[in-house]
C-alpha cells in the first residue's frame, strides 16, 4: 500500500506543471506530489507551438504530471488581448496532445511580481532576465495550488477564460 490512502489519495499524489508561455522563453514550474509547493524547473527556449507542445508533453511524461496549468495573460480588465488569444490557441493544442487536464490560469502581473521578488532577493538586473520566466511560472503555480487548497470547486472552472 502506498503512503497515501483514503479518498484524497489520488489527488494527493498528482504533480501539477505550470507553464508561463513566452515568445522567446517558456517558464516552467512543478508541484511536489502533495500539490502544496511549487518549484521552478529549467526554462525552455520557445521553438514554435508544435515543438513547444512536444517539449511540455515530454515534461508531463518525465515527471508523472496529472494536470497542466497554463498562465493566461489577461488584460487588467479581465479581457483577452492578442497575446491571450495566442495562449488560448496553445491551450487547445495542448488539450489535443495531452491526456491530462490543461487549465488556463490568470497570470496578470506574475512577471512583474517575479521581477520584484528577484530584485528583493538581491539578484542583479542583468541576471534577472534569465530567471524571471522560471520565477513567474513558480508564482503562477503557487497561486493555483493555494487557490485549489482554499476552494477546490472554484478552481475546477479554470480561473481564467
Amino acid at each position: 500500500m502506498s503512503r497515501y490512502s483514503g479518498a484524497g489519495a489520488i489527488l494527493a499524489a498528482v504533480r501539477i506543471l505550470a507553464v508561463d508561455l513566452g515568445d522567446v522563453r517558456i517558464g516552467v514550474a512543478l508541484s511536489d506530489e502533495t500539490a502544496t509547493l511549487a518549484s521552478g524547473l529549467p526554462t525552455l527556449r520557445s521553438i514554435g507551438p508544435r515543438r513547444d507542445a512536444q517539449a511540455i508533453a515530454s515534461l508531463v511524461r518525465e515527471h508523472g504530471v496529472g494536470e497542466v496549468v497554463l498562465g493566461m495573460p489577461l488584460r487588467l480588465d479581465g479581457s483577452l488581448g492578442p497575446r491571450g488569444e495566442q495562449v488560448t490557441a496553445f491551450v487547445e493544442r495542448l488539450r489535443r496532445s495531452l491526456r491530462v487536464p490543461v487549465v488556463p490560469w490568470d497570470e496578470r502581473l506574475s512577471s512583474v511580481a517575479a521581477d520584484e521578488l528577484l530584485a528583493e532577493a538581491g539578484v542583479r538586473r542583468r541576471d534577472r532576465k534569465s530567471r524571471i520566466d522560471r520565477a513567474a511560472a513558480t508564482l503562477i503555480l503557487q497561486g493555483y495550488l493555494d487557490a485549489r487548497k482554499a476552494a477546490p470547486l472554484a478552481v475546477a472552472g479554470g480561473g481564467a477564460r
